[in-house]
């Protein structure tokens, strides 16, 4: 019989319900990273909306409508931030509470308890790239599509009670009062005028909108009131007073929003980007470079998913006898200041003082390699902290804060 520590290999079964455990361990706070990021963008982005619509006179709703285009952009960001906290949180947790090292003693090595979060990394990739690749473009097709009939008026402007509206060029309205939800209007004043020089104001005391068989003309049946009706072909105006009188309204023309893409190179997908880019189907020289750094900024920001549970794991591991959430503070800014430095460069490379490719590729290389480093001291090299010296920083700069406050107290 031999005592002592030996380093058997772990049992399938055992490895089973490691992986089931990480597995758990990941989702709670990957899906509640996710959500709460999406969210958070919505939130500013809303008042924002409320406040355009609510200026351009449009229905409420339509706010819902522009948001739901924004959640893929929002989405294309919050999956990363999700996934690396996720993969962190889970680890974190682990070395905290001395499990990770219990999972190493048993021959665990951090290469085999990274396949549950590359089986999260990978779908997660593949499904950010169909969304910056195919949802997000049409996405944002949609949202300039709704702020143009917004501006146009094509999603019915509402009428301010109180105030002058003008409703196309040959209509002026003005309402004192309005009831069920505007299907009644009272303290009615309304100007019209054909283009030929004839023109009828009336007042009334009450009016409602009524539809005809015409798509391109509305009657507006007004009731108790007067009217004059002026014309160079009458010597003086003529004036009628009426118990019920119906007007009809010409709506204005709507001008059709553009199609998809063409010189906006955010709503083309992928492979148009690649046809405008590199296949030659650009019709000037800033459109064919826009195309490829468009191309090449959303394929880095895909790929840039594939080196998340290396940096997530590499940050999750304290330092011995530390239980700093400086990884958590780092592992955030480190993936939003990457997608603002390929914000950046693909503006570099649009405007042609970068090869787009040299623009967006070199940064990628540059930040895998830095990732790779950090796991290899982790996993690697006996006792090694990719991020120790940045404990040490913080401790050391806490510590110097203490010592000054009974000073500044003093003082």
């Amino acid at each position: 019989m031999v005592f002592g520590r030996q380093n058997l290999p772990a049992s399938p079964l055992r490895l089973g319900l490691i992986d089931r455990y990480l597995a758990r361990s990941i989702a709670v706070p990957l899906i509640g990273s996710l959500i709460l990021a999406a969210m958070l963008l919505v939130l500013d982005k809303m008042l924002r909306l409320f406040q355009y619509v609510v200026d351009a006179g449009g229905p409420v709703s339509v706010v819902w409508r522009m948001l739901a285009n924004l959640l893929p952009e929002y989405l294309s960001l919050g999956i990363p931030i999700g996934l690396m906290l996720g993969i962190l949180l889970a680890f974190r947790k682990l070395a905290l509470s001395s499990e990770l090292d219990a999972l190493r003693g048993i021959g665990v090595g951090y290469g085999r308890l990274l396949r549950i979060p590359y089986a999260y990394a990978i779908p997660l990739a593949i499904i950010n790239l169909l969304i910056v690749g195919y949802l997000q473009p049409f996405s944002e097709y949609r949202y300039e599509s709704l702020r143009f009939d917004l501006k146009s008026g094509a999603l019915g402007a509402a009428i301010k009670v109180g105030e002058f509206n003008q409703l196309g060029k040959r209509l002026t309205l003005r309402i004192d009062r309005s009831e069920n939800k505007g299907t009644q209007l009272h303290g009615i004043f309304v100007e019209t005028e054909d283009g030929k020089g004839m023109t009828i104001a009336a007042t009334a005391r009450h009016g409602k909108f009524l539809a005809t068989d015409d798509p391109d003309k509305i009657l507006f049946r007004l009731s108790e009131g007067r009217l004059v009706q002026q014309s160079p072909k009458f010597a003086t105006p003529r004036t009628l007073a009426f118990e019920t009188y119906d007007l009809p309204v010409s709506l204005p023309m709507m001008d059709q929003f553009r199609h998809r893409g063409g010189t906006e190179s955010d709503e083309l997908y992928l492979h148009e980007l690649w046809r405008v880019g590199y296949g030659g189907g650009a019709t000037s020289e800033h459109q064919r470079l826009e195309a490829q750094a468009h191309l090449n900024f959303r394929l880095v920001e895909v790929l840039m998913m594939l080196m998340l549970p290396l940096l997530a794991v590499s940050l999750a591991v304290p330092p011995k006898r530390s239980t700093s959430g400086v990884g958590i503070f780092v592992g955030i800014l480190v993936v939003v200041a990457y997608h603002k430095v390929n914000q950046y460069g693909q503006q570099m490379g649009a405007n042609g003082q970068l090869n787009p490719i040299l623009a967006l590729w070199v940064p990628l290389a540059l930040f895998a390699a830095m990732i790779a480093w950090m796991y290899h001291v982790l996993a690697h090299r006996p006792g090694g902290q990719p991020i120790g010296a940045l404990e040490r920083f913080f401790a050391r700069t806490a510590a110097i804060f203490r010592g000054m406050l009974p000073k500044a107290k003093e003082a």
